[in-house]
């Protein structure tokens, strides 16, 4: 009895503390739980957690194309070499033409096989050595995008695909750039090595790309997420505040018609008969008239007719004899003081120049010429 009640308070106590530390995980932001802290990394997965190694033997075999055999011969060592680090075996058939790799006894990781089967795939796909064994990293992964079947037209395919990798790759570099990927264009398919984050952005763009999307937009987004992502306080809000929207500016809209026919309220009762001929001379009263009476009728109707016709016919023959209407004369306009020629004074001058030979001197140019050489004269004397 006395342990009992020596036990109650201290598992009340308990039970306190619990609640305290329950209450203070729910005021915790939800932010704080879905982000990775910085330099945080997942521990390498080591012989110690898996001692007693696979149960069964694992293989994956993949074809490479005729043009990759050379490369594949002088490499081949290295990806043994690489594969053996981790208990992998891998051989190379260049009569069938295939790679295969498969686990041995020692093979601790499980999934280190499919890293390996990742790896041939690259290689098989014209993606070097160096870039290929970074698959064997534990946060490395690949994607082979395959875009040969997105568009029909082979024209069009080249075009985008080329538009994909840029005027001297420059898109493609800054993709990698904006990614932390590498990517390969080889043909019908795109490789891309990298974080699963970057592989995510460049399936987006790579198949926008081929839906005749340019790709300058999705990297315009990119370039500003990876600045707001900066931004601690911005993480846990929305991020479309500040992302472009891009319209398509070649939208083909269907050709509405000329006359456009206005459909009719749905009633159920049918529509009214239309009135007879006999119904319509009733409501007038021409069916009571005599023969003579409805002949008089037409005659008269017919004269009114002819009588308005040769009036409008008479209006457009006289139209002919009407005067224009002529524009008022504007007087001219008196010549002001300031800007008179002096005509007598401009005839003097033409004269002049009339007498005036090509070259020869003027009045006042001779006389000072003949007073020079008087004085000449009478200097010798």
């Amino acid at each position: 009895m006395a342990t009992s009640q020596a036990n109650g308070p201290a598992l009340a106590a308990g039970k306190s503390e619990f609640r305290n530390q329950k209450q203070k995980q729910e005021n915790r932001d939800e932010s704080e739980l879905l982000t990775v802290p910085d330099g945080w990394k997942e521990p390498a997965f080591s012989k110690e957690d898996n001692p007693r190694g696979l149960l069964e033997e694992s293989s994956f075999a993949t074809l490479f194309p005729k043009y990759r055999e050379a490369y594949l011969k002088e490499c081949w060592p290295l990806v043994q070499k690489a594969l053996n680090e981790h208990h992998v075996n891998a051989t190379l058939d260049l009569i069938e033409g295939s790679m295969t790799v498969c686990t041995t006894k020692k093979t601790f990781d499980p999934y280190i096989i499919i890293r390996a089967r990742d790896l041939i795939k690259l290689l098989a796909r014209s993606v070097s050595f160096e870039q290929a064994v970074r698959i064997l990293q534990d946060d490395i992964a690949c994607d082979i995008i395959k875009i040969g079947s997105l568009v029909r037209n082979k024209e069009r395919f080249v075009k985008r695909r080329q538009r994909l990798i840029g005027p001297k790759g420059s898109t493609l570099k800054a993709l990698e750039l904006l990614t932390n990927c590498y990517i390969m264009v080889q043909g019908n398919t795109v490789s891309a090595i990298g974080p699963f984050s970057g592989l995510k952005e460049v399936r987006k763009v790579v198949l926008d790309t081929m839906k005749n999307i340019h790709p300058i937009y999705n990297i315009k987004t990119l370039m500003i997420k990876r600045e707001l992502a900066k931004d601690s306080e911005l993480r846990s809000q929305s991020w479309e505040r500040f992302l472009p929207q891009f319209k398509h500016k070649n939208v083909n809209k269907r050709k509405e018609p000329k006359k456009k026919t206005v459909k009719k309220e749905y009633t159920p009762f049918p529509p009214p008969q239309p009135e007879s001929q006999i119904d319509k001379e009733l409501a007038s009263g021409e069916y009571f008239l005599k023969a003579s009476q409805k002949k008089r009728q037409k005659m008269e109707a017919i004269k009114a007719k002819q009588a308005e016709a040769l009036s409008k016919r008479q209006e457009e023959r006289n139209k002919a004899f009407i005067p224009p209407k002529e524009k008022p004369v504007l007087k001219p306009k008196e010549a002001s003081t300031e800007t008179k020629i002096d005509v007598a004074a401009i005839k003097e001058k033409v004269k002049k120049a009339k007498n005036k030979k090509l070259g020869a001197l003027t009045a006042e140019e001779v006389k000072l010429k003949m007073e020079v050489d008087e004085k000449k004269k009478k200097k010798k004397k």
